[in-house]
């Protein structure tokens, strides 16, 4: 059994779309102080997997747990213990970055303006509080990104590339939030192409078609 009574399991989970059967009995655990990178071709089920794990998809198969709990029946715990970061950073083209974290943030825990701005400041983006979404770049979109899921204050990431776009700055920014998240008791499960160069905890799953 995968399921992680401290942290996170996902047991022989399958998913189809179609007649095509996207994840075959995926299981993992990840439990405190560790990340789970994951990685494979495009095509794989990478995303798939991010999202059963969030709980935006339910597979035809298998389990997904938290701290030894199905993710269904603790389903507000849950939300409130993670932090999921798309693809895309998904933000609103006419609100500034800040409101952009007020609202998402918003959604999930009490926050102060001061907070939202501090997490701006830590993902280098401060200068951009004010700034419409929609004429920052893309490095800065995805830094804002970043900032929102550091806003969360959650346990669990769930990161789907976010090293896309980032210049070399951003990577070892971003490289050092996820170590600092790891050895300060999170948990990380990050979908990204490339090594992590991290020195903390790191786990891998190869997803093949």
């Amino acid at each position: 059994m995968n399921t992680a009574a401290d942290g996170l399991g996902v047991e022989k989970v399958h998913v189809w779309r179609g007649d095509r059967h996207v994840l075959k009995g995926v299981s993992l655990a990840l439990r405190p102080r560790q990340l789970l990178h994951v990685s494979g071709p495009n095509g794989t089920g990478k995303t798939t997997l991010l999202r059963v794990v969030c709980g935006l998809l339910r597979p035809e198969q298998g389990l997904v747990s938290w701290l030894g709990q199905s993710i269904m029946g603790v389903r507000t715990e849950y939300q409130a213990a993670l932090a999921y970061a798309s693809h895309e950073p998904a933000l609103k083209a006419d609100l500034t970055a800040l409101e952009n974290l007020r609202f998402a943030v918003g959604l999930k825990r009490r926050v102060t303006v001061s907070e939202l701005r501090a997490s701006l400041d830590q993902t280098g983006v401060a200068a951009c509080a004010d700034l419409p979404a929609r004429v920052l770049s893309a490095g800065q979109r995805r830094r804002v990104a970043m900032a929102r899921v550091l806003a969360m204050s959650a346990t669990l990431w769930l990161l789907d590339e976010p090293f896309t776009n980032l210049d070399a700055a951003g990577t070892d920014l971003l490289r050092n939030l996820l170590q600092s998240h790891v050895e300060g008791g999170g948990l990380a499960l990050v979908v990204a192409h490339h090594d992590l160069k991290l020195d903390c905890s790191v786990h891998r799953l190869e997803l093949t078609a």
